[in-house]
């Protein structure tokens, strides 16, 4: 059994779906364990200004991670590897690695000596709601600065991971991580306080390296340190690589600032906006993440090969499937939103007040499901075009869209009471405070919207992508939502409504009835229009994909 079970994760995998499939279920079980994490954090600190000081210590490494492991990724580095090991061999290729990781390390660390000693006066400029409480917010900084430096060296390792095809390892990484958050709440918290919880999302970080060493060491693109750079090599990566990392940069300023503005909301805002966002990043890490992870290196072989027809199928697939799954997810998560939040996090010191509010914000973060999923495959659509310029520019102009809406919303928020009352009835939110935290979603979700707009527009002037014939997916996704939205509604309404709401089983059991029946009616609707994906994906699990011998690329049909 242990042999089986290190066979599969290290075993090679190449079908865009089975991959697909396998980065889903490990993202699930990650994401289960990052909802274990949030519910241990909830039930212990509630939606209030201790959990807030944690949620925003993240921001800072967070952007430097962004923008450090967006140079050190595979999509940056699987051009110069893979051209230096098909022409030098793999010694040339672990080369490269090998430099980078050298200058990786010199440049952070002289960076975060130069953060450590500057933190104190950042926290007074980016949390100027945190003012009474710089010094604790300061400490947690300064020790989750390891987090980046360990996430750079495991991103390295994952460009060997997945040009290795090791797809099941590159998944169980982000699993490991949350296990270790998890000990940081359950046995580090008790004995040092609230610094137990950073010290348990470094031990997270470090399982994240060592989970990949063993494949690394035995690769023939194993690597370390070396004392001769190559310069001229190092400059055509940045230069190539910049615009990437500033990309992914933008998306953690953006967060940053709207973190920043929550600050100044009621206690507890903070906690509100990030565990709402972490329960949207569920269906998102399972649906967008995966099949964009799984696509990228075909995507980039087939243009290396200019195989260009091959290349747009390729892309249609993928966007064919993210909608067929993201729009009655859509649909469920917004009719349970309140059953989902007091199931996850509703225990302990999270109130009434805090699901409410919570479930608010996963509603309409839910909404732009779509357009995040999207948007990862779309840049890395572009990344395997060899186009980092315009998912660059799109990227900016996103952020300032969402800031400057923020911005202007709040401001309209506080003059105008006829929004306040139009968005607590919208969300039957009469009575609770802090409901303008609720506009900094609405601005993270109009920025993101046009971003995936945008993206659409370029990819098919540059690729010559026809997404008019995506209609039909479009039209059976949105009749499939629809049904399992208002299949929810019912059965939540009407048939489980006399299910004891004041217990967790109560409300578990509503929830998954009301859930199930409202996936049978997507599930039937698909099926009655005779949705191609549903079929695709019938076929993919048909084949089993725990037996290597089977697993061969699939070729995708227009």
């Amino acid at each position: 059994m242990v042999k089986r079970v290190f066979k599969l994760v290290y075993s090679e995998i190449r079908s865009l779906h089975q991959a697909a499939y396998i980065l889903a279920f490990f993202a699930l079980g990650s994401q289960m364990l990052a909802l274990v994490r949030d519910r241990l954090l909830a039930h212990t600190f509630g939606a209030g200004s201790e959990l807030d000081l944690y949620y925003a210590a993240f921001r800072i490494p967070d952007l430097l991670f962004a923008l450090f492991a967006s140079i050190l990724s595979v999509y940056v580095l699987l051009p110069f590897v893979t051209k230096a090991r098909a022409e030098s061999g793999a010694d040339s290729a672990a080369s490269i690695l090998s430099q980078m990781l050298t200058v990786f390390l010199g440049v952070y660390i002289l960076m975060a000596m130069v953060l450590f000693i500057l933190t104190p006066y950042l926290v007074e400029w980016l949390f100027p709601g945190f003012v009474y409480n710089t010094e604790v917010l300061v400490m947690l900084i300064r020790v989750l600065l390891l987090q980046p430096l360990l996430l750079g060296i495991s991103s390295l390792f994952g460009v060997v991971t997945q040009l290795s095809q090791r797809f099941v390892l590159y998944a169980l990484s982000p699993l490991v991580y949350n296990l270790g958050i998890i000990f940081g709440i359950v046995v580090l918290y008790p004995q040092f306080g609230i610094l137990g919880l950073a010290m348990g999302v470094v031990i997270g970080a470090l399982g994240h390296v060592l989970i990949q060493v063993p494949l690394v060491n035995k690769s023939d693109l194993s690597f370390g340190l070396v004392r001769k750079i190559d310069w001229r090599l190092i400059r055509s990566v940045l230069l190539f690589s910049f615009p990437r990392a500033v990309t992914l940069s933008i998306h953690q300023v953006v967060l940053l600032v709207l973190i920043s503005l929550a600050t100044l909301m009621t206690a507890g805002s903070v906690s509100a906006f990030q565990l709402a966002f972490n329960l949207q990043s569920v269906p998102l890490a399972i649906i967008g993440m995966s099949y964009s992870v799984a696509a990228f290196p075909v995507l980039a072989d087939l243009f290396a090969k200019q195989k260009r027809e091959e290349f747009c199928n390729h892309v249609l697939s993928a966007v064919r499937h993210i909608i067929f799954w993201s729009v009655p997810i859509i649909a469920l998560v917004i009719v349970l939103r309140a059953q989902i939040v007091r199931v996850l996090l509703g225990s302990g010191e999270f109130s009434w007040n805090d699901t409410r509010l919570t479930a608010a914000m996963l509603a309409l973060f839910v909404i732009s499901l779509v357009a995040q999923s999207l948007l990862l495959l779309l840049v890395r659509t572009f990344y395997a075009g060899g186009n980092t310029r315009t998912p660059l520019l799109i990227a900016l102009f996103g952020a300032v869209l969402s800031i400057t809406s923020a911005l202007f919303m709040v401001m309209l928020y506080n003059s105008v009471s006829f929004i306040r009352t139009t968005l607590e009835g919208l969300f039957r939110l009469n009575g609770v405070v802090g409901t303008e935290v609720l506009l900094l979603a609405l601005a993270f979700i109009f920025g993101t919207i046009v971003e995936m707009l945008l993206l659409l527009i370029f990819t098919k002037r540059q690729f010559g992508l026809v997404w008019s014939s995506l209609n039909r997916q479009v039209f059976e996704a949105t009749t499939a939502g629809l049904a399992a939205g208002i299949t929810t509604y019912i059965t939540l309404s009407f048939i489980v409504n006399g299910i004891n709401q004041e217990v967790f089983v109560g409300i578990l059991l509503q929830g998954v009835v009301a859930g199930v029946l409202g996936i049978g009616a997507s599930l039937l609707v698909y099926y009655s229009l005779g949705s191609k994906e549903l079929h695709e994906i019938y076929s993919s699990f048909r084949i089993k994909i725990l037996k290597k011998d089977l697993i061969a690329p699939q070729i995708e049909v227009p």
